[in-house]
């Protein structure tokens, strides 16, 4: 719950709290997808694991290599989830942009816009059909015909 200015506790309604959790953690997911894909993060990597090859040659520790592969396991199931929530919502984002792209246009066809939820063959009709109209299409001037 939280205080109102009155010292008054309200109740934040549970939907709410959800939103603002996911909208939080989607935050932190596009932060950390960005974090752990940037230079600094393979040069870390990189020196990290120079580092404990380098201490386990010279404690002549035999176990070395797996503090390594332990850690990069626990650390690709946890990024493996952050980056797929990052690249749903990427998704997301650019199939909403493309249909408002085809929804502006007067003489595309509305059925597009749904397509990433049909069925495969039904996928596999509009890609064939597609494919047969651009073979039809006249080669423009500036493209060089073979």
């Amino acid at each position: 719950d939280r205080r109102r200015p009155d010292g008054l506790s309200v109740i934040v309604p549970r939907r709410r709290m959800a939103t603002q959790m996911r909208d939080r953690f989607n935050r932190y997911a596009d932060s950390l997808t960005a974090a752990v894909g940037s230079l600094w993060a393979v040069l870390a990597a990189v020196l990290g694991v120079a580092g404990v090859a380098l201490t386990g040659a010279l404690l002549h520790v035999t176990d070395t290599w797996q503090v390594i592969t332990t850690s990069t396991t626990i650390v690709t199931f946890c990024m493996v989830f952050v980056i797929q929530n990052s690249q749903n919502r990427d998704t997301k984002a650019v199939h909403l942009k493309l249909d408002e792209i085809i929804r502006s246009i007067e003489t595309a066809r509305n059925t597009f816009i749904t397509l990433e939820t049909a069925p495969e063959a039904v996928i596999s009709a509009k890609a064939a059909e597609l494919a047969e109209l651009a073979e039809r299409a006249e080669p423009s001037p500036d493209s060089d015909a073979v």
